[in-house]
């Protein structure tokens, strides 16, 4: 019989630690993973046991971390950090190596969009949403909306548990910070190129300032080049400028700027993220490609933009964001599958995973268009082949029982 398992602890180099203490204290903590890594090859997730392997990485700066061991994430429990869906289940299975790569030093990335413009060269505007997709050959890139994805998801922005009482722009923050430093973008360390806008407290507001305008400052043009960044935080609101538009964000009194083509075409390209419903019942994350103008201001040239619900859990329609929500007023676990940049990828609208086999949830929204219905098929067809339940809700109608099968049992209480 195996030990009990222990969620939230790691072993490594013989010692059982706390995975929170292994990332606050990796300097510390720096002499176990040389000697785990030298004598075991690996450290072990305690969630399940036996224990799963998970992989040892060091950035390029010496800074150790921790990463599932490839195709077990599905084994790990669903509450733990590493727990992953399997194939099937997100947009990232449509990207090579070459575009998303997990190596001894972190993971690389491979992005669509440049960061450094050469001013010789016409610039031509063409997201994730208007390439055609191959489905014969595996994506060599990722887009905005991909990258945004991405780090959604390796933060586990994309899940929710019951213990989770509320979360806020701070958590995101905390969250999100784990993967910019374990990742480069097109050679370069994602944490120094991307500037993710923190959250504001009076006594962070004189530190908040002097990063925005380090960020700032390392943009703009250098000779016959334009160095860019990327921005990542939540629209706040969308006010007309002579010019185009100013996008005020959550958090920072520092607007960007756009011109009016470039914010018709993120309108249409994601329509959901800036619905009308978006501004009154969930909230919009965006990923922005920035430069420096001569005047000092920070101008847009490119831009994904993603609908969550108020607690940043990612949604493709107004209606998703009711059921998320819902799903977490009844309590459950879920994970909503994000798409990157596979517009057309067949996936869940949610996998609970408070119950074995998980179960699925799907939100019907629109009704007589063909192709909307043969994927509906499609995706029944999925399920009935792998037995799996599926929860259906046509938004036409009410609300289905969502409470969790086990709660029904007399004496259980919802």
């Amino acid at each position: 019989m195996h030990p009990p398992s222990e969620p939230g602890r790691i072993q490594l180099a013989g010692r059982t630690v706390q995975l929170a203490w292994l990332r606050e204290h990796t300097a510390q903590a720096a002499p176990l993973f040389t000697r785990a890594r030298a004598e075991v090859g690996h450290a072990r997730c305690l969630c399940r046991r036996p224990a799963l392997r998970l992989v040892i990485r060091c950035t390029r700066a010496g800074r150790y971390h921790l990463a599932g061991w490839p195709g077990e994430g599905e084994q790990h429990e669903s509450t733990c950090p590493f727990h992953k869906l399997g194939p099937g289940h997100s947009g990232r299975d449509r990207y090579s190596t070459q575009a998303i790569k997990e190596a001894d030093d972190g993971v690389r990335i491979r992005l669509a969009t440049p960061l450094a413009r050469h001013l010789e060269r016409p610039e031509t505007h063409q997201d994730a949403h208007d390439e055609p997709d191959d489905d014969r050959h595996a994506r060599r890139t990722v887009g905005l909306l991909g990258l945004l994805h991405w780090l959604w998801e390796e933060a586990q922005l994309n899940t929710w548990q019951p213990g989770f009482r509320h979360r806020t722009w701070h958590h995101c923050h905390a969250l999100l910070r784990r993967p910019l430093r374990e990742t480069t973008v097109n050679g370069q360390g994602l944490d120094s190129v991307l500037y993710l806008v923190p959250p504001f407290t009076p006594q962070a507001a004189a530190a908040n300032t002097a990063a925005l305008e380090a960020f700032r400052v390392r943009l703009g043009r250098h000779r016959t080049t334009e160095q860019r960044g990327l921005l990542l935080g939540q629209i706040k609101e969308v006010t007309p400028t002579p010019y185009g538009v100013a996008y005020r964000l959550a958090h920072q009194r520092t607007p960007l700027y756009a011109r009016t083509a470039l914010h018709t075409r993120a309108t249409r390209s994601y329509r959901h993220a800036f619905s009308t419903a978006a501004a009154e019942h969930g909230a919009r994350v965006a990923l922005f490609v920035v430069e420096r103008s001569p005047g000092g201001h920070l101008v847009v040239a490119d831009l994904a933009a993603m609908l969550t619900t108020r607690t940043y859990i990612p949604a493709d329609s107004s209606h998703e964001v009711v059921m998320a929500d819902a799903l977490a007023a009844r309590r459950r676990s879920f994970i909503k599958p994000v798409r990157y940049d596979s517009a057309d990828a067949v996936l869940p609208d949610f996998v609970l995973t408070d119950q074995h086999p998980a179960a699925y949830v799907e939100v019907y929204g629109i009704h007589g268009r063909e192709a909307y219905e043969r994927r509906k098929a499609e995706k029944r067809a999925i399920y009935q082949h792998r037995g799996a339940r599926l929860i259906e809700w046509d938004v036409a109608r009410p609300l289905p029982d969502l409470t969790h099968p086990g709660r029904h049992r007399p004496g259980l209480h919802p």
